[in-house]
């Protein structure tokens, strides 16, 4: 059920000592109050090494990952009364979020199912919520990528904000876009979603606000990936008069991974920022 002890997380011994009493059992009490009495909520920062940990050990589970599948799924699901934002208990929904992309990884029969679900819950109006499934949309598509990015490319469609804003942010990885295939389509996903920011008409609600925020971060990463077709899909977008796309253009040409490496593409972009500023 796991690898070498060599080789284990932070935690993962303590996590697998209670896995294995729930699956036992069939209670999750002492998991769930050891992740919880852990996740360093409330505060700014849960403990993300403990849901590495986690996922881990869920990934392990091998033919035992039915029951651990239920438990996952119910943890995730829990709205936020019952989990609420900033709590421990919405550590356990994360971890439960972390834990079906952990399973759809470890086989591709369950990869299409638990899209299904993560999809489910990228609605979630709690942002840890939502930064697990970016982040269980990352271990799905460094382990299966042809057929999870063929599934996302169903999350990009029109006023699904938040669905489209788990693509962006779970597509704008480093270690995934080393794969030129990945990156090539993240960068395609990006163009998408941007398209359908442009069609917006309704403009002031959270969830567009989330997306447009997530964006002014996450097609950075993409661009520093793909620099040639990226900086001119920049280029592209600071030329419209559409004011949310131009600040998600600005936003991005500031960060770091822009400004060190390619200081003339930015520099380009940020001509045309200004040219289509000084024609309003």
């Amino acid at each position: 059920m796991a690898p070498d002890a060599g080789s284990d997380r932070p935690g993962q011994e303590d996590i697998r000592t209670r896995l294995a009493a729930f699956l036992h059992t069939g209670s999750d009490t002492e998991l769930r109050t050891f992740l919880a009495a852990n996740s360093r909520l409330p505060g700014p920062r849960g403990n993300l090494e403990l849901a590495d940990a986690f996922a881990a050990t869920v990934r392990d589970t091998g033919t035992l990952w039915k029951p651990v599948w239920g438990l996952c799924a119910g943890w995730a699901e829990a709205p936020p009364g019952e989990a609420p934002a900033n709590d421990p208990r919405e550590f356990v929904a994360f971890c439960g979020t972390r834990g079906i992309g952990a399973l759809g990884e470890a086989s591709p029969a369950r990869a299409g199912e638990a899209l299904v679900l993560l999809r489910r819950i990228a609605r979630d109006p709690r942002w840890r919520v939502r930064e697990a499934v970016a982040m269980a949309i990352q271990d799905l598509v460094a382990s299966q990528s042809k057929a999870t990015l063929r599934d996302l490319e169903e999350w990009v469609a029109r006023d699904a904000f938040l669905e489209m804003r788990a693509v962006a942010a779970g597509l704008a990885e480093p270690r995934i876009l080393k794969e030129r295939a990945v990156a090539k389509a993240a960068l395609k996903a990006h163009e998408r979603i941007l398209r359908w920011v442009r069609k917006a008409g309704e403009r002031s609600s959270d969830t567009f606000r989330i997306l447009r925020q997530g964006l002014g971060y996450s097609a950075s990463v993409v661009v520093a990936a793909m620099p040639e077709d990226g900086f001119r899909w920049l280029a592209e977008l600071a030329a419209t008069r559409d004011a949310d796309v131009q600040w998600i253009v600005r936003e991005n040409l500031k960060k770091g991974r822009l400004v060190g490496p390619f200081p003339g593409q930015v520099e380009r972009v940020q001509a045309i920022l200004r040219r289509e500023s000084s024609l309003h």
